[in-house]
């Protein structure tokens, strides 16, 4: 998945109101676009360098959009609006091997009343949902974790996998780790225990797990290769 526009390199300087981040560009202070509503825990330490991308559209209140954060030498993707991106385009290239070629993709799909799930993916007869999620945290050299605060939503979408999973689905959960020093994952269970417990019931009952680190570029961010779930 290719970035639209140039990464810019700057400093962090703090972060407000969810959607708002201001940092230091060449010396001035810069408001940028935070698209990242999750606690970004550990990663927002004023002097962190990052990269934004400036856009040439001449509606945009703010011109700059936050798409990485260096945090002790490593690179963390905080944008979540190309988490859905980087998994499509792994999906239409074949790179992760639980789904082939032969299949049809189709994004944001609607199941039961309030409900959208990422992905529906179509072989032959076999219909199954992914439901990805964007993971940034990592407190222990080597494990990444999720959730990094609280997720109500994240909740209900594990529940809703498993009524899909009744009515005849397949059913997934892919955890998207946007940096590249991770071995395993596993549940951030002092963070969020309902989550922790809810997903461990979920494995038990046809939730399949997937968890991918992601290769970084100055041109892009791309699905790696596959990382251990501890459970």
């Amino acid at each position: 998945m290719n970035f639209e526009d140039k990464l810019i390199s700057a400093q962090f300087v703090k972060r407000y109101k969810r959607f708002f981040v201001d940092v230091k560009i060449n010396g001035k202070i810069i408001t940028a676009h935070c698209p990242n509503t999750g606690s970004m825990y550990g990663l927002l330490k004023k002097g962190n360098k990052v990269w934004l991308t400036k856009s040439n559209n001449p509606n945009r209140k703010l011109k700059y959009t936050l798409q990485i954060i260096e945090d002790k030498k490593i690179k963390v993707g905080v944008n979540t609006h190309l988490t859905n991106k980087i998994v499509l385009e792994a999906l239409r290239n074949n790179l992760i091997k639980e789904f082939d070629k032969k299949i049809e993709i189709k994004p944001e799909t609607k199941f039961g009343i309030n409900t959208r799930f990422d992905f529906l993916v179509t072989k032959n007869n076999l219909k199954s949902f992914i439901e990805v999620k964007n993971v940034t945290l990592s407190r222990k050299k080597g494990i990444a974790e999720f959730p990094d605060a609280v997720t109500s939503r994240g909740l209900k979408h594990i529940k809703e996998l498993i009524k899909a999973n009744e009515k005849g689905y397949k059913i997934y959960i892919l955890y998207l780790i946007q940096r590249d020093d991770c071995k395993s994952f596993k549940i951030a269970k002092d963070i969020d225990p309902e989550y922790s417990d809810t997903l461990l019931k979920a494995v038990k009952k046809n939730l399949n797990v997937l968890c991918f680190d992601c290769k970084f570029s100055p041109k892009g961010i791309r699905l790696n290769q596959k990382v251990k779930f501890i459970i």
